[in-house]
């Protein structure tokens, strides 16, 4: 089966007073195209993330995420006490030997004082906390291609109506093809009676109409178009990865559809042929999305 390039996949994992988060959303490119945004403490880990995705992803525009959410009570900043004591001493000291009134809000004064609400710890980031994070991060992936997966169902499903419909076009074709033969015929005899006094060989006549009609002949293209068409369908059940591919086998159908309207002469013809083109290019666009 194959596979979209759209998906979106998130994943929540808690740890001690956090929760870690990872969310990725993907739509179709050419190539891959990964963002990411990450949390500080994980960047060290940001190509081993990268590797995970790009290996699941295989190709598209893709947006990685990771941030983390903590308990506020746990997170607040300490106070540094002993800092602030320090502080309020010498501010008083200073106040009494020059002689000038003392902060009317000492908490306001003191808490702007260098390093009295400053975290000194380091966060460290421990093999425990990764291997949970790195849990969360397959999560996230795993949820991705199993979008992908349903929006590739749906892509093949899509596929296979207008494949359907063009072949149905193209047995209508037939019955209009064996017509315009004597259709031909009848016209250029009816054109050579009205001109007075000319004689034509009736032999010639028929080499010059065999060779008319093989000029317009479309056999050639209807097999190869029914070819290709037998080809996406064995293309699609070779699984995913194989959009280019489709895209490719695509474009030859419409060269043979192309040529099959440049020789088709007669009205109805025409229109089957504009119908054949509308189902192609619903595939085209559709296409540039499998994976």
């Amino acid at each position: 089966m194959i596979q979209s390039m759209t998906g979106y996949g998130k994943a929540v994992v808690a740890y001690k007073d956090k929760k870690i988060n990872v969310e990725i959303k993907s739509l179709n490119s050419k190539q891959l195209d990964l963002q990411a945004r990450i949390a500080p403490l994980y960047r060290e880990k940001e190509m081993e993330m990268r590797q995970m995705v790009a290996q699941a992803v295989e190709r598209g525009k893709v947006d990685f995420s990771l941030w983390i959410e903590k308990d506020q009570s746990v997170d607040a900043t300490p106070v540094n006490a002993a800092l602030m004591e320090n502080y309020y001493r010498q501010l008083k000291n200073v106040a009494e030997r020059m002689g000038i009134p003392e902060p009317q809000d000492w908490i306001y004064t003191l808490t702007r004082m260098p390093d009295v609400l400053t975290k000194t710890e380091q966060e460290v980031l421990t093999d425990e906390e990764w291997a949970v994070a790195r849990q969360a991060v397959e999560q996230a992936i795993s949820a991705l291609v199993s979008f992908r997966k349903q929006e590739g169902a749906a892509l093949e499903k899509k596929f296979n109506e207008k494949i359907d419909n063009i072949e149905r076009l193209l047995a209508e074709i037939e019955p209009y093809e064996k017509a315009r033969v004597e259709k031909i015929r009848q016209r250029i005899v009816d054109g050579l009676q009205q001109i007075p006094g000319v004689e034509y060989d009736k032999n010639r006549l028929e080499q010059e109409l065999i060779y008319y009609i093989e000029k317009l002949d479309i056999s050639e293209e209807k097999q190869r178009l029914t070819n290709h068409l037998k080809y996406f369908r064995e293309t699609m059940a070779d699984g995913h990865g194989q959009g280019k591919k489709l895209g490719f086998i695509a474009q030859e159908m419409g060269r043979e559809i192309n040529t099959t309207g440049s020789k088709s002469n007669q009205a109805e013809m025409q229109n089957i042929v504009v119908q054949m083109k509308d189902e192609l290019e619903q595939i085209k666009e559709q296409v540039l999305n499998a994976l």
